[in-house]
């Protein structure tokens, strides 16, 4: 695939980058992102995923915009409170660049449409902020084979993780959180705030190892970074990294 003169101009930055070049450029361009949740991590996220040429968006959330979301999910404006979040997402990519091929998806992720929903995906990125819908969303890359970027906020830390547990040496999102949490029950941004800042900062870091898992291959920034924990704490701030260990009792990836 030769890129066009339109978009050789439009990623010339991203093409004179000797860690990225065309031939990342490309690669970027025949990608297709998986973005479960258009909120506080999805929506700056989408922004730089669409902003660096991501050829194939699928944007999945069942929510629709409220007036607290304006302080954090900066697609959004007083106009689309009451709208659904995937639509008004997807509209945003198709008015940045109309090259892009966007799909939204109305619905809440479950074990009866997972499969569906991930399928032909290069990466997913999860940025949700329901841990049963993150171990169903992990467990079926898992199983089909696709990698897992992970992201998350509470307050003023964020974590994010590249995950590839159908690797027989790399761990899944399950061998990092365990079991305890396949219900619906977790913390919330309502009970315990987030600074909106952090929404962007994180948002912006997961694009960043998203592009990592698709250049993988491709390009010298192709780290995919596979089981590093990078964890940032905005009140300090400061960034550290933890290695997480492949559990040889999970349930989703002990036996791959």
């Amino acid at each position: 695939m030769a890129l066009s003169p339109d978009r050789l101009s439009r990623f010339a930055r991203h093409i004179v980058l000797p860690e990225l070049g065309g031939a990342g450029q490309v690669a970027l361009a025949h990608a297709h992102v998986v973005l479960i949740g258009c909120g506080g991590i999805g929506s700056p996220a989408l922004q730089y995923l669409a902003g660096a040429g991501i050829g194939q968006l699928t944007l999945i959330d069942s929510d629709t915009v409220e007036g607290s979301n304006l302080q954090r999910q900066t697609i959004f404006t007083a106009t689309d409170i009451g709208k659904p979040k995937a639509e008004l997402a997807a509209e945003w990519i198709r008015h940045f660049d109309p090259a892009l091929k966007t799909r939204a998806i109305i619905g809440r992720v479950g074990g009866e449409n997972v499969a569906q929903f991930l399928e032909g995906a290069t990466v997913v990125l999860d940025g949700c902020d329901n841990f049963a819908t993150r171990l169903i969303v992990s467990d079926s890359c898992v199983s089909m084979g696709i990698p897992l970027t992970s992201a998350a906020i509470s307050r003023f830390q964020g974590q994010v993780a590249n995950f590839a547990g159908y690797m027989p040496d790399q761990p899944c999102y399950r061998c990092f959180v365990g079991d305890a949490f396949d219900t619906d029950d977790c913390d919330t941004c309502a009970a315990d705030g987030v600074l909106g800042a952090m929404a962007g900062m994180m948002g912006s870091f997961a694009a960043m190892q998203t592009i990592r898992v698709i250049l993988e291959g491709h390009a010298a920034l192709g780290d995919p970074q596979w089981g590093k924990l990078h964890v940032f704490d905005g009140m300090k701030p400061g960034l550290r990294t933890l290695s997480i260990a492949k559990d040889p009792a999970c349930r989703a990836c002990s036996s791959r």
